[in-house]
Order: C-alpha cells, then sequence, then structure tokens
C-alpha cells in the first residue's frame, strides 16, 4: 500500500491523575469518525466506479465467511489489516487432561499487518493541546474475565476508569448505556446495577439480558469539579468496541 503524506490524526491531551506531577499529561487520538463496513464501500465505489457497492459487499461477505471457517478450524489467516490465530486459554494438569469448557478457552489474537504498521507510522500528528472536555475513559474491565477494554460477561461485573465520569444530573439520557453496534439498540444500564459511582471510578453489573453482539459504551453525565450540574450533559463515547460472546 501506498502511504500518502495527507495521512494525519489529531492528539488531545489529558490529565495524568495517577503520578504526582500536577503537570503530567497523557495523549488520546481523537476518534473523528466511526465507519462501517457499508462506508468503506461507499469511499471504495466513489473511488472506483467500474466497482458497484453490491459487488464489494458481496465479496467482502464470501472472503469474511471463508476466513472464519479457516479460522475455527485451526487456521492462521490474513485477512483484512490482520494476522489472525487462536490462542488457548487455562491450564492443563499432567499431560493427557481432556479439554474442559469450566476451565480452558479458545481466544482470537490479532497482528497488525506490515502496511497497517507502516501507515500508522508515518500518519502526521497534531498535538492541539488540552482537551475541550475534561471526560475521559483510560480502562474497562470485565471482572469476571479479567479481561480490560475487550469484554462484557452479562451478569458479572465491569470496572470503568477515567476522569470526571461520576454520574450526576437531572436531565433526560444521564446515565451508562450499552449500544449494539449493528442494531443500534441501546441499553441503559439501571441506577439499581451501580455499585461505585465516583469521579475517577464506576463499577456495575452488565445487564443479564444482552444479546451477543459487539458494544459501545457511553456515558452521560452533569458532573462538575463544583457543586453546581453542568447546564449541558457531557458524553463520552469509549473508543473501544466491547463484545459479548453468544
Amino acid at each position: 500500500m501506498e502511504v500518502k503524506e495527507k495521512n494525519s490524526v489529531i492528539v488531545e491531551l489529558h490529565d495524568l491523575t495517577i503520578t504526582e506531577q500536577k503537570d503530567d499529561r497523557f495523549g488520546r487520538v481523537v476518534t473523528t469518525k466511526s465507519l462501517s463496513v457499508d462506508d468503506l464501500v461507499n469511499i471504495a465505489v466513489s473511488r472506483r466506479t467500474d466497482l458497484s457497492a453490491t459487488t464489494l459487499k458481496s465479496a467482502h461477505e464470501i472472503l469474511k465467511n471463508i476466513a472464519l471457517e479457516q479460522l475455527a478450524n485451526g487456521a492462521s489467516v490474513h485477512f483484512g489489516l490482520g494476522y489472525f490465530h487462536l490462542n488457548v486459554n487455562g491450564v492443563f494438569i499432567g499431560d493427557n487432561e481432556k479439554w474442559d469448557n469450566a476451565k480452558h478457552s479458545l481466544s482470537v489474537h490479532v497482528t497488525p499487518t506490515v502496511e497497517l504498521r507502516n501507515a500508522v507510522k508515518s500518519c502526521k500528528v497534531d498535538v492541539r493541546g488540552m482537551a475541550a472536555s475534561p471526560m475521559a475513559v483510560n480502562s474497562v474491565t470485565d471482572v469476571t474475565s479479567g479481561e480490560v477494554n475487550s469484554k462484557l460477561t452479562p451478569g458479572g461485573g465491569v470496572n470503568i476508569i477515567g476522569t470526571r465520569i461520576k454520574i450526576e444530573g437531572d436531565q433526560a439520557g444521564i446515565g451508562i448505556k450499552l449500544v449494539n453496534e449493528t442494531t443500534k439498540e441501546e441499553i441503559l444500564v439501571p441506577t439499581t446495577s451501580m455499585l461505585t459511582n465516583s469521579p475517577s471510578k464506576l463499577s456495575f453489573i452488565v445487564p443479564t439480558g444482552l444479546v451477543a453482539g459487539d458494544y459501545r459504551l457511553v456515558i452521560s453525565t452533569q458532573h462538575s469539579s463544583s457543586k453546581v450540574f453542568l447546564k449541558k450533559p457531557r458524553t463520552y463515547i469509549f473508543e473501544y468496541l466491547l463484545v459479548v460472546d453468544a
């Protein structure tokens, strides 16, 4: 892939509250847009008028299903921007222990391709100073599995570490929502499921009826550093997709 010089990202700075230095900051890439397969297809069609959206989507779906089939049968697969292979989780006692779903599991490991790594290295980075909103989420930990920024377990606990994330306010929409990436259905986490609610940490129980799929974590609050609520809620959308397994 030819890496073009026009590739660029924007970085905003946030307070690094875990150090003693008051002026320590950490950078976060600003997500400028969220693109679906349909969005990518439309961009491709606009650049290659000889290819139809139907053809591109059909080809993508066929290749994706073949990649899934082969990966699930033990193959290492290079697809899109990554190399995929399976990992085994859990300890086996002795030489002859059989597979136990209660102790063992499979997971997918993804390694970025050279093209992707080179594209990221070549990006022009524009650091535009402190973020307009001090609100940020640093990590989301699924207590059941111990996985960070990747998973949700229905009925299990979640710990969120961040800045200015306390759920407060009296306007509509305040709270924690889990948005299904495919259906766009919004599931509001009930206040009765909240275990911890502080400016730097939120804990809650994941709704038990959450169907399998990919979810966006969305936090809306009127919390401020003073005792007066913000006039308008701040909303933060976590950049990582969180997976609920079937």
